[in-house]
């Protein structure tokens, strides 16, 4: 298989494992050109991509503008604070107005879920889902797979436990659907009030207690609390969710054996892991943030090559 079986990247939930093996090859060979003392190539010189942003962002914003700019794209970064969407402006007029500048590939964060497969029915362009509400963030969840393959050697049968709020978590849920795609073995850990109900028919297991998740795995993915998506409170105190779900160096000494350690950022130092843990080897971290250009740069190479350049 050479090509991706979607036109646009919406969600893990529409890929196929070949799709995620092509992409996963295909960040191989861009690792090994960002790695170069020349980082840049002209694959996609043609091409002009629009950042829409509707929500904050400055980790995934910047790491597809990296993307964009390695694969020597035209680049229209657009944010929504500054935009006629505030005047209100539909989605689908400010897409089309952006479309009118001739732009072949929409990178787009909305706060609403869905937002990216209502735009994909309006549009041509190729949409790549960089987040939309609590729902889905595709990129993320490639990236943090190859990471897991990276350290590991290979995703399939890998236990992976997830940790921290999975009912406001877009990573989660991505990375869930990732996960059983290759093979590996899912559980989620958090208060309870932070797991959603339809978390059972997703194919992964509840563990309430961080120390036996730990115990189980191979890789723990420690999730940031949602704070700007709560409208209630779901825990007593900060102080109280860390002592029960907080990653620290006196629960990886525990264990015996050596686990290796995610977090999607931006992170809690304190709250969901110690500064210790962040910094240590056990953490890939900063392999996720390198790996993230290098997994952005191949869906946006896949994508553009579908994209149907015969004009009138």
């Amino acid at each position: 298989m050479s090509e991706l079986s979607v036109k646009h990247l919406l969600g893990i939930k529409y890929l196929s494992e070949a799709d995620i093996h092509l992409i996963f090859e295909t960040a191989d060979h861009f690792k090994e050109v960002i790695n170069r003392s020349i980082k840049k190539v002209p694959t996609l010189r043609d091409i002009t991509i629009a950042n829409l942003f509707f929500e904050n962002s400055t980790r995934t914003r910047l790491s597809f503008e990296l993307a964009e700019k390695r694969l020597s794209a035209d680049v229209i970064n657009f944010s929504a604070a500054s935009s006629s969407v505030k005047k209100g402006e539909t989605l689908v007029d400010t897409v089309n107005n952006i479309l009118s500048m001739k732009v072949d590939m929409v990178v787009m964060r909305h706060p609403n879920p869905g937002a990216g497969i209502y735009l994909s029915r309006h549009i041509d362009a190729s949409i790549v889902n960089a987040g939309d509400g609590a729902h889905e963030h595709p990129t993320q969840a490639l990236l943090d797979s190859y990471s897991i393959r990276e350290r590991l050697g290979d995703v399939a049968g890998k236990k992976v436990v997830i940790v921290g709020d999975i009912l406001h978590s877009r990573v989660a849920l991505s990375n869930i659907y990732a996960l059983n795609k290759l093979g590996a073995e899912v559980k989620v850990c958090g208060p309870k009030t932070l797991i959603p109900k339809y978390i059972d028919h997703l194919g992964v297991q509840v563990e309430n207690d961080l120390n036996k998740a730990l115990a189980w795995c191979d890789v723990a993915n420690m999730l940031r609390v949602q704070n700007e998506r709560m409208d209630i409170s779901y825990f007593p105190t900060t102080r109280e969710y860390t002592q029960q779900f907080g990653l620290n160096k006196q629960r990886l000494e525990r264990l015996d054996k050596e686990i290796v350690v995610m977090h999607p950022g931006p992170i809690n130092r304190g709250v969901e892991v110690t500064s210790e843990v962040a910094d240590s080897d056990q953490a890939i971290i900063l392999d996720q943030v390198e790996n993230g250009v290098a997994v952005r740069m191949a869906v946006l190479y896949l994508l553009a090559s579908k994209i149907d350049r015969n004009e009138d």
